[in-house]
């Protein structure tokens, strides 16, 4: 019996899919054999998308929030004309191949966002959803809804189990993101057997507890069905949308199909053979598509440029009607603000007295708010105590979503990938903060920025024993080697005001990278040897001696100025030994500088070196040498006052002195 062309194109993902995971020898056939129905449907008759143009600004975004099940996703964009070839699939997994394991944003097109860690895609997809309400608040105009189109995530039980996805999902329902769609592939299989085993709560109800409506279809394989709910959840723009797939994981291979494992390894050549012929497949040949199918998916791309072609026509009209917004528009979607404030002498102003440098961020916060239209950002519910609110700003919420501060409520994980999700989705400079110990939560996404190479800004004060009476639970003392540790993160830990501005000035024109900015809650004072704009370079002499160094004192923050102390100290001692003062602020940029750069700060002749730095010592090796020493800290802290604390742990001027004559 023929096949109708929508279920033969619904079985070409599922068959290619099937093959290029058997082909690999490795993968996830699991999800795209069950998920293939909804993904289908979803994209070929609702998404509004552009494949000849995969950056239209107002197309709806898709998250695989399951990445495992790439080959779903990596099948559609090559079906749909995204640029992918079947050659690629044939790749699949392989070295240098545009189909990795899981997606990666940034290296295939059509990948909106770099997903695998389970439950990480859903909170990158109420971040975009936040980012279509605010901007669609600042921005649209009565016939004018320049901003106006929905975000879709598809996720399985392992998102769901994962906490990311409950922090995440209550956000979403707080905020009222009413053209967010979760799509819940409930196939009721975990990798150990039967979601039974360790999930059994209602997880529609939890969803309607956050704030969503739920639906339920109940045949993951009808298309009417699946329609009829994406069209309800499109026509309702009261709430966010929770849908409950039905599915049968490894649908369409008898001997897998229901099972476990289905779930995270090929079917073998046998199953697949067995599949095609359940599903009714034309032919054997791996990769196999009749072109009735091709021809059928062109028709489908091709309509998708009519929704694109209205939107320019009416942005058309929207830019002759509105100048000033659109100029604004183009502020947005550009770093022109950022390029005319790192040129603004107003930016770099002096402090007067000693401040903490959460105090110099949350001054330089709010002199940018005025002059980057786009900044957007929050904190963990600790904006008071990290200095992360916008004075005068409002707040982002369901009533006001064209507010420009962001409570994400004590949420750290959930914070992180729902501002990554707002980078991505493009149009906002956005940052987050939250106290430095606390990283240790935020980190998951903090790693995700970096791998997608995108700028987001993190904003961590408390760092050090200077938290004080709070503690060692709040002191952090391995969390900068953690950060540190992470590939393509720049980390700033600067000294004073003039280096906060520099180092937000350093997050903010990067194009490539997160930054993280680690903060004092104590006064620190401004240092005359500071320098804005050699925080770029990572390190530099701050306070030098004449000729060459016979001992170069390395520290970053809040251990600057005792490394200054210290210099001073030994002169009024009568020691003759020459000393250098290094700031590094920034380990990885200074790494990056060139190799007559960094021997002019640090001389390979001077093998005489002491790091000073209130936190743990892992990492300085490479700065101090066998012959160095560090003053650090080898414990976890205690509770008491902060200058105590500093000389209990022996972080202090006088102990610089005596490591200094120790070496």
């Amino acid at each position: 019996m023929a096949q109708d062309i929508e279920t033969m194109s619904v079985n070409a993902i599922r068959v290619l899919s099937a093959d290029a995971i058997q082909k690999a020898n490795s993968g996830h056939p699991g999800l795209p054999l069950g998920v293939a129905p909804m993904a289908y449907e979803l994209w070929a008759h609702k998404l509004h998308i552009n494949p000849k143009n995969p950056k239209w600004e107002n197309r709806d975004r898709f998250v695989l929030s399951g990445g495992h099940g790439s080959m779903l996703l990596y099948s559609l964009l090559h079906l749909f004309g995204f640029g992918l070839q079947k050659e690629d699939l044939m790749n699949f997994r392989q070295l240098g191949s545009l189909t990795p394991g899981h997606p990666e944003y940034g290296h295939t097109v059509g990948i909106e966002a770099t997903t695998g860690p389970l439950g990480a895609g859903i909170s990158m997809a109420v971040g975009m959803a936040a980012a279509e309400k605010h901007l669609a608040a600042v921005f649209n105009k009565p016939s004018y809804e320049v901003v106006n189109h929905r975000t879709y995530v598809i996720a399985g039980d392992g998102d769901m189990m994962e906490g990311i996805s409950s922090e995440a999902l209550s956000l979403a329902g707080t905020w009222n993101l009413t053209k967010l769609t979760v799509l819940y592939d409930s196939n009721n299989i975990s990798i150990e057997g039967n979601t039974d085993i360790a999930f059994r709560e209602d997880v529609a109800k939890r969803a309607e507890a956050f704030g969503f409506k739920t639906l339920l279809v109940d045949d993951g394989n009808d298309l009417a069905k699946i329609s009829a709910a994406l069209d309800q959840a499109a026509a309702d723009d009261t709430a966010p949308y929770f849908i409950t797939v039905k599915t049968t994981i490894g649908f369409g291979c008898p001997a897998k199909q229901g099972t476990a494992s289905a779930h995270g390894e090929p079917l073998g050549a046998d199953n697949v053979k067995a599949m095609k012929e359940t599903l009714g497949w034309p032919s054997e040949e791996p990769f196999y598509v009749p072109e009735e199918v091709y021809a059928h998916y062109k028709e489908l791309s091709d309509g998708k440029q009519a929704a694109e072609d209205a939107w320019n026509a009416l942005f058309a009209e929207y830019r002759a009607k509105f100048p000033e917004m659109a100029e604004l528009w183009d502020r947005y979607h550009s770093d022109a603000d950022i390029e005319k404030l790192s040129q603004d002498a107003g930016y770099y102003a002096k402090a007067e007295k000693a401040e903490a440098t959460r105090a110099s961020s949350g001054a330089v916060i709010n002199y940018m708010k005025d002059h980057i239209a786009n900044l957007f950002g929050g904190s963990a519910d600790l904006a008071p105590s990290n200095k992360t609110d916008m004075k005068g700003e409002a707040f982002f919420s369901a009533e006001t979503p064209a507010g420009r501060n962001i409570h994400f409520g004590v949420r750290e994980l959930a914070m992180g990938g729902i501002a990554n999700g707002m980078l991505l989705h493009g149009g906002l400079r956005t940052y987050v903060g939250t106290f430095f110990v606390f990283s240790d939560y935020l980190k998951p996404m903090a790693r995700l920025s970096a791998l997608m190479k995108i700028p987001q800004i993190f904003v961590l004060t408390h760092d050090s024993i200077g938290v004080g009476e709070d503690g060692p639970t709040h002191e952090p003392i391995e969390q900068l080697a953690m950060l540190r540790s992470i590939p393509n993160m720049e980390v700033i830990r600067p000294c004073d005001r003039t280096e906060t501005e520099g180092a937000w000035m350093a997050a903010l024109q990067s194009k490539d990278h997160p930054t993280a900015l680690i903060l004092t809650r104590q006064n620190l004072a401004q240092l005359p040897g500071s320098d804005a704009e050699k925080v770029k370079l990572g390190a530099y002499i701050t306070d030098d001696c004449e000729g060459t160094p016979d001992v170069i004192v390395i520290a970053t923050g809040s251990e600057v100025s005792l490394a200054v102390e210290a210099k001073k100290a030994l002169a009024a001692k009568g020691d003759s030994r020459k000393i250098r003062v290094v700031s590094m602020p920034n380990m990885e940029a200074f790494e990056k500088q060139s190799a007559e750069y960094r021997e002019s700060v640090l001389p390979n002749s001077c093998r005489k070196r002491v790091a000073v730095e209130a936190l743990s010592d892992f990492g300085w090796g490479k700065y101090v040498g066998l012959d160095g020493k560090t003053v650090s800290m080898h414990s976890f802290g205690a509770s008491g006052k902060a200058e105590l604390l500093f000389e209990h742990f022996g972080i202090t001027a006088e102990n610089v002195v005596k490591t200094i004559e120790s070496l």
